[in-house]
């Protein structure tokens, strides 16, 4: 890529990790204005895991300095979710095109949807009892969320928070504990696969790695106060802007 375009990716890491940090979602942005800068719908779904495992990795490392680990549950749901993963990863190298771009534009649209009409849970609020059948389905939902995971990624901290919270009845810290374990173990494997198919751009993805953790420690740093709300806002008709683009060039 021409040296333009990757800063123009590293300035849109550094807005996709800003907002992660202070709205949520932000890395839905990279995808599509990968693909509309140019890049091929496989090569931008599998450039993007190199980001996604430099975040999660480093989120993984912050959880277990601060005391939060339980390695023998996080390696068995990852287990659990790997498969999947690695058939999601494969039909994901084969989507292409229009239909990329058709589905792309509709995942984004149905994660604004969850995103503005799902009610999230808060740390005070009650949580069924961890059971040994809760484990065992949690367990098995993992198959699926690794299948959506592999294939496209946007939107999966939604599911896992699903089966980790509600199924499953782990409470919220830990539930982004084992999440950020998860998308780790199985976004290798996601790597992998997108690599042996030739569609991970190396270069790209260590900027946008790069731009986002800079975007994260922004983030993390700066008090916006009531500005959330406006970034949420600015936020959404930005992804609403970028799927209708999207659904056009699918035409």
């Amino acid at each position: 890529m021409d040296l333009w375009r990757e800063l123009i990716l590293a300035v849109v890491g550094i807005a996709a990790g800003f907002l992660n940090v202070m709205a949520g979602g932000g890395s839905l942005l990279v995808m599509p204005i990968m693909v509309l800068m140019g890049i091929p719908g496989p090569a931008a779904n599998g450039t993007t895991r190199v980001a996604i495992l430099a975040q999660n990795i480093s989120a993984t490392a912050g959880f277990r300095r601060k005391g939060y680990s339980n390695i023998r549950l996080s390696l068995s749901l990852a287990a659990c979710a790997l498969p999947g993963a690695v058939v999601g990863a494969w039909f994901g190298t084969q989507l292409d095109g229009v239909w990329f771009n058709r589905t792309l534009a509709a995942v984004m649209i149905a994660v604004l949807i969850l995103m503005a009409t799902g009610s999230k849970p808060s740390p005070t609020s009650g949580t069924p009892p961890t059971t040994r059948r809760r484990l065992i389905i949690g367990h098995l939902l993992m198959i699926g969320a690794g299948l959506y995971g592999g294939f496209i990624q946007a939107g999966v901290g939604f599911i896992l928070m699903a089966i980790l919270h509600r199924v499953m009845g782990i409470d919220l810290v830990r539930v982004n504990m084992h999440k950020v374990f998860i998308v780790g173990v199985y976004t290798i494997a996601a790597i992998a696969i997108f690599a042996a198919r030739g569609s991970v751009l190396w270069t790209t993805g260590l900027v946008l790695a790069a731009g986002m953790a800079l975007g994260g420690w922004i983030g993390s740093h700066v008090a916006v106060g009531r500005g959330e709300r406006l970034i949420r806002i600015i936020f959404n008709v930005a992804l609403v802007a970028l799927a209708v683009n999207l659904m056009l060039r699918a035409q």
